[in-house]
């Protein structure tokens, strides 16, 4: 019989690095969030344990840096919408991490695997919800104009963008010609861990 996903949990842990990679969202500082996830990479990789005080900062170093393929997001989907925590085995294959997040994410596993399976689960709920809103970029500075600005390039999409497959397009790439992006593979990495075959 399958585990069950702890749904409350996830949805704490969603909320909580939300709000979190939220309050790093400033354009006047865009490179805050990712200096502080790699240091916080840092920190996790030297003592995974911390997680056990601070579970939210997994997803929170890994946002942004994990693919879903199409056919994994249905599994996610399933998943989630049911409550089933799925087997090393069938979560392995539906999420690919960057190579160099691999260290982190064997140093989790060997802490805590159930752990690295729900804040994958996480990383998926959050990529659904799409990108931390703008909201730091007007409502942080009370800037009227800003907000405007931004509320014109939303409506000046093109009329093709309405009929766009976006999982498809966050996947893959809008328009490029080039859709590796470095320090992924083409397929899933292929993650074994001592024992495994």
């Amino acid at each position: 019989m399958a585990k069950k996903l702890n749904l409350a949990r996830i949805r704490q842990l969603q909320s909580d690095a939300y709000e979190n990679i939220d309050s790093y969202n400033d354009p006047d500082t865009p490179k805050a969030l990712e200096q502080f996830t790699n240091k916080m990479k840092q920190l996790l990789l030297a003592a995974p344990d911390m997680l056990d005080d601070v579970p939210e900062y997994l997803p929170m170093a890994l946002f942004g840096r994990v693919k879903f393929s199409k056919e994994a997001k249905l599994k996610w989907s399933n998943w989630i919408a049911n409550a089933i925590e799925p087997s090393w085995d069938e979560f392995k294959v539906t999420a690919a991490f960057n190579n160099a997040d691999l260290p982190l994410v064997k140093a989790v596993r060997a802490h805590s695997e159930q752990l690295l399976i729900e804040s994958v689960a996480v990383l998926y709920l959050l990529d659904q919800q799409g990108k931390a809103p703008a909201r730091s970029r007007s409502s942080a500075r009370g800037d009227e104009d800003e907000e405007a600005s931004y509320d014109e390039d939303y409506d000046s999409r093109d009329d093709d963008d309405d009929d766009r497959d976006e999982a498809h397009d966050d996947y893959h790439g809008r328009d490029r010609d080039d859709d590796d992006e470095d320090g992924y593979d083409d397929a899933f990495d292929d993650i074994r861990f001592k024992g495994e075959r």
